[in-house]
């Protein structure tokens, strides 16, 4: 006999939750530990039941270390997506032409003067550009694709109802002829 496919939502007995919840944990915590040997990854789970306590589970000796892995590697990404933020803010009222123009400007005025760290300013202005100019070209392939689809739908709507037109035609055609023929015998035994 199969498995059924169990509905997620909050088992309401007690105790049938309790019994989900520690026989799922041990498999959440088995997958764990099988990622983390086939993979050579690292992996943490901390699990805290509802009465408080406390399951865990690290692929490295602490748990601890890669909580601050963890952390660390947060801290960086806000970092990255601040400042991708403020230049988006900055060059984001100016056309993609603009930012081309203002960047060759000063190229010809300071090519001599410039530093390694104004070619990385000006190397991450233009990736955040190119990468707005993507996301808008994207954004306007998807709108058009959704039009053609919609439009496709509509076709297909009206080619049934043609169908079906054609079909009651047609059938309407049979109904007529044969109510046709008794009248045409008729016609033919008074002669």
């Amino acid at each position: 006999m199969g498995r059924r496919k169990v509905e997620i939502k909050r088992i309401q007995d007690k105790n049938c939750r309790q019994v989900a919840f520690c026989k799922r944990r041990k498999g959440l915590l088995k997958k764990a530990k099988e990622l983390s040997i086939l993979c050579d990854v690292d992996v943490g789970v901390v699990i805290i039941s509802n009465r408080g306590r406390l399951h865990e589970f690290a692929s490295t000796n602490s748990l601890t270390g890669i909580l601050q892995r963890y952390e660390s590697h947060a801290a960086a990404e806000k970092e990255i997506s601040a400042e991708i933020q403020d230049a988006e803010s900055k060059f984001s009222s100016m056309t993609t032409g603009e930012l081309l123009q203002e960047t060759e400007r000063q190229l010809e005025e300071n090519v001599d003067g410039v530093t390694a760290t104004d070619l990385i300013h000006l190397e991450n202005e233009l990736l955040t550009a190119l990468v707005q100019i993507r996301s808008r070209k994207t954004h306007l392939m998807l709108e058009s694709i959704k039009g053609l689809q919609e439009k496709e739908k509509l076709l297909l709507e009206e080619k049934k109802q043609l169908e079906n037109n054609m079909a009651r035609m047609k059938k309407n055609r049979r109904v007529n002829e044969k109510s046709d023929l008794p009248q045409q015998r008729v016609t033919l035994n008074f002669l």
